[in-house]
C-alpha cells in the first residue's frame, strides 16, 4: 500500500520512480534494520541524446513535538516549516512510517520526502535514522529543520553540516546516524529566554504577537531556502541568503 501511495504522490508529468535492487547502504549505517530497501529515484528523459537524468531524493525533516498542546510553541517551528512546504508544493502529509508523519512529492523534478517525527523532540532520531535507511537517502541529502536559541527570533541560517549545539533533538538524530553530523540543516531563530527564565519553559511557550509575525515571515523564507538548496545545492545563493538573514532586522 505504501509503495502505491508513494508512486501516486510523487508522480508528475515526465517523472517516474524506480527502486534499484542492488544498492549499498549509507556509510553511516552499521547494521541494516530491515531486509528490504527502497530508493526513491526520479528519472527524466530530457537530454538531447535520450539519456536519463537521475535525481537523488531529499529527506526533509522538521523537528518538534506532536499534539495540540505543543502547536505554535517555539520548539515546534521545525514542524511549521514542513507544514508550509507541504502546502506550497501540494504534498499531502497523510502516512505514518517509522514513527513519523510523512509525505512524498517533489520540488521541480527532484523527489522529496517530508517528515515530522511523532516521537517527541528528544527521540527524533528514532524516525530519521530508519527513514534514511529505508529510502536509501545519502547523508548529504538529509535536511533537518529545527529551532535555534542562538539566533534572533525569525532569523534563519542554512548550513551544509555542523554540531548539535546542545539541541537534544539534533543530538538524538546524530546518534541514530552513527554519530555523523555532516548533513544539511536549516536553523530557525527563536531567541534566548529573558532574564532567568527556565529554558524548557521558554521552548514550550508560544510567541508574542510581534514574534509571531517574524516567525510567519521566516516560514515563507524557509520554504524558498529549502527549494534553493534542493534545486541548486549549497552555492553562492545560500551564502547571500545567510548574510541577508543575519542583518535583516538591523536598522541603518
Amino acid at each position: 500500500m505504501l509503495r502505491l501511495s508513494m508512486l501516486h504522490a510523487a508522480s508528475a508529468p515526465g517523472l517516474c520512480l524506480s527502486y534499484p535492487r542492488n544498492i549499498r547502504h549509507p556509510c553511516y549505517l552499521k547494521t541494516p534494520s530491515v531486509k528490504t530497501r527502497h530508493s526513491v529515484r526520479c528519472s527524466v528523459s530530457q537530454t538531447s541524446n535520450g539519456a536519463k537524468v537521475e535525481y537523488t531524493p531529499w529527506l526533509i525533516v522538521g523537528l518538534g513535538n506532536p499534539g495540540n498542546k505543543y502547536h505554535g510553541t517555539r520548539h515546534n517551528v521545525g514542524f511549521e516549516i514542513i507544514d508550509s512546504l507541504s502546502r506550497a508544493e501540494g504534498i499531502k502529509m497523510n502516512t505514518i512510517q517509522s514513527k513519523a508523519l510523512i509525505g512524498i512529492g517533489s520540488i521541480g523534478e527532484v523527489p522529496i520526502l517530508l517528515a515530522k517525527p511523532q516521537t517527541y523532540m528528544n527521540f527524533s532520531g528514532e524516525s530519521v535514522g530508519p527513514l534514511a535507511a529505508y529510502y536509501q537517502v545519502p547523508l548529504r541529502h538529509i535536511l533537518l529543520v529545527y529551532d535555534e536559541t542562538s539566533l534572533p527570533n525569525g532569523v534563519l541560517k542554512l548550513q551544509p553540516k555542523g554540531g548539535h549545539g546542545h539541541h537534544n533533538g539534533l543530538k538524538n538524530v546524530m546518534g541514530h546516524l552513527d554519530g555523523c553530523s555532516a548533513f544539511p540543516r536549516l536553523a530557525v531563530g527563536i531567541g534566548n529566554p529573558p532574564g532567568t527564565m527556565d529554558l524548557r519553559a521558554f521552548l514550550l511557550q508560544k510567541f508574542s504577537s510581534v514574534e509571531r509575525k517574524q516567525i510567519d515571515a521566516s516560514l515563507e523564507q524557509g520554504v524558498v531556502a529549502i527549494r534553493t538548496v534542493v534545486l541548486r545545492g549549497f552555492d553562492q545563493h545560500v551564502n547571500r541568503f545567510n548574510l541577508g538573514q543575519k542583518y535583516k532586522y538591523h536598522k541603518v
